[in-house]
């Protein structure tokens, strides 16, 4: 590889990226828009600086077709599922029913955007926890642009043991560690950066709620919380990686319960002035019921049957390997750059098993809500070509979007330029280069909104990184994955799925607006710790 590390070649390559956020943050322009024009500038980064002939171009906007499919199919199912049960008046329900049963309205946000959110993630992923929770806080009385921000920063702390530690699998296949006692350290290091980030996450939101007062107020259920996913998870990653985020969240989801009961939250609770909640509607239609009288149990139906199907196919081992043998993927030829960047030749590239999909369970259970629903009489007979239609034409935005991201993502990558940003920050920064591993993560999933991504990306150049520069691998693995964890709660991709379920599109920019602050704050403690500790150890 001759591909030159230097600081015009460095900013360039960060020229996307940069143009992306602007366009966002600054300008307020949704991703749909802003992503397209991060592509072009990518591409005409490609041929222009970086050598790449149409071949490779081609070749990886393939891929990014293949790998958006997925994506896009769990936002219109995710989208369906929220149509069905809207249609239904299900969420007029949930909303009455869940004040009865949490009195206190704080703990019902984080009940909903951190354990429910979190429980969701340990066993999908994809984005799923915040295209389903979204629409849910919007029914208890959130604003749509808080109902997306408060799951964003809710559940991704589980973004490198969730999804059965699928993020957490890639970095041990990426990396090459077979030693289990490094394993373990490094599950350790990143566990324990979790932990700050879960613990964070719940009180940023109850900041966002009602500042000190709401802080104070919840505190009690940030500590239990926060002790038993990540705490557990810190535990549970030393006996069973992949049930490691997965047993604590559903602990969470039963302590949650307790907690609502318990003497200090079993009473109405509520800050009138929050800037997070809607005080809007009258108390006339919050009072009002679904046709029939719809108890709460039946109005998550569909929910219920997305969790017992996903639990069933993904924690059965017999059901999982019979449903998961059946794959199907396209095959691409090897393509290389002028400045010898190889992209090898993949037989099967990142294969769909379409019957183990979370995009697949979304579906079934959105069906199954509708005829429960139809059955029932909660629905007019004519009423799939309505859910039909709005659920394809609020897909149709954020499919443009997350195509475009994606695009842009994998051209990068493929033709050097994010090699170019790794390597060079690496090079200037030397001996001071743990401050900025944590950052290498949150760029891996702000790029590709996934962990799992970041860490097949970049973990083995961390951990090559590491040994160059006599540093603790261990630390600067498990600060990498912590640092993608972060990454996912401002990526543009997950930004969108929220967006669509909460009927905002095109605020992108102002969900990224609220997050990148404390994103970017928290990263950066974790590359203060990094540093400290690789002084002292």
């Amino acid at each position: 590889m001759t591909l030159p590390i230097n600081i015009m070649m460095w900013t360039l390559a960060l020229f996307p990226i940069l143009i992306l956020l602007v366009l966002m943050i600054k300008f307020q322009l949704g991703a749909s828009k802003a992503a397209p024009i991060g592509l072009i500038i990518a591409i005409i980064n490609s041929v222009i600086f970086f050598k790449a002939g149409i071949g490779v171009i081609g070749t990886e906007l393939l891929k990014s077709i293949w790998n958006a499919f997925t994506i896009i199919i769990i936002i219109f199912t995710a989208i369906l599922i929220y149509e069905v049960t809207n249609e239904a008046k299900a969420f007029k329900v949930l909303k009455n029913s869940i004040k009865k049963i949490v009195p206190n309205e704080l703990l019902r946000i984080i009940g909903i955007g951190v354990v429910f959110a979190s429980f969701l993630q340990g066993v999908t992923g994809f984005g799923v926890p915040v295209a389903v929770t979204s629409p849910i806080l919007i029914a208890i009385g959130v604003k749509p642009i808080w109902a997306v921000i408060i799951p964003l920063i809710g559940h991704c702390w589980a973004g490198t043991f969730g999804t059965l530690a699928v993020a957490w699998q890639s970095l041990i296949m990426q990396t090459g560690i077979k030693d289990t006692v490094l394993l373990n350290k490094t599950a350790i290091f990143a566990t324990s950066f979790i932990w700050l980030l879960n613990f964070t996450a719940i009180t940023v939101i109850c900041w966002f709620y009602g500042r000190k007062k709401a802080v104070k107020k919840g505190f009690l259920a940030i500590v239990v919380i926060s002790i038993i996913q990540s705490g557990g998870q810190l535990l549970f990653c030393q006996i069973n990686q992949i049930l490691a985020c997965f047993i604590p969240s559903c602990i969470a989801l039963v302590v949650f319960f307790l907690l609502s009961r318990s003497k200090y939250y079993r009473s109405d609770w509520e800050i009138a002035n929050s800037q997070i909640m809607n005080r809007t509607s009258n108390k006339k239609e919050i009072t009002l019921k679904a046709k029939g009288n719809m108890n709460i149990h039946q109005a998550f139906i569909p929910y219920y049957i997305m969790t017992f199907i996903t639990l069933s196919v993904l924690l059965i081992p017999i059901i999982n390997n019979f449903l998961g043998q059946w794959s199907i993927a396209p095959t691409f030829s090897e393509t290389s750059t002028g400045y010898g960047i190889v992209n090898p030749a993949v037989k099967f590239y990142s294969p769909i098993k379409p019957f183990t999909n979370a995009g697949t369970f979304l579906f079934i259970s959105a069906v199954c809500g509708f005829i429960y629903y139809l059955r029932k009489g909660y629905l007019p007979n004519n009423s799939a070509k309505t859910i039909l239609t709005r659920s394809l034409k609020k897909t149709l935005p954020s499919s443009i979007a997350v195509m475009s991201l994606i695009m842009m993502s994998r051209v990068m990558e493929g033709t050097g330029q994010t090699t170019v940003l790794a390597l060079g920050t690496a090079k200037i920064l030397g001996p001071y280069y743990s401050l900025i591993g944590p950052f290498i993560g949150l760029l891996g999933s702000f790029m590709t909104s996934s962990n799992m991504s970041s860490n097949i990306i970049f973990g083995n150049f961390q951990l090559t990184t590491a040994k160059l520069l006599g540093l603790n691998t261990s630390a600067i693995l498990g600060a990498h994955t912590a640092g993608g964890a972060i990454g996912t709660s401002i990526s543009p991709g997950n930004i969108v799925l929220g967006t669509t379920t909460a009927g905002i599109p095109g605020k992108e920019g102002n969900v990224l607006k609220k997050i990148l602050p404390t994103a970017l704050v928290l990263t950066l403690i974790f590359g203060v710790i990094l540093y400290i500790s690789q002084i002292i150890f």
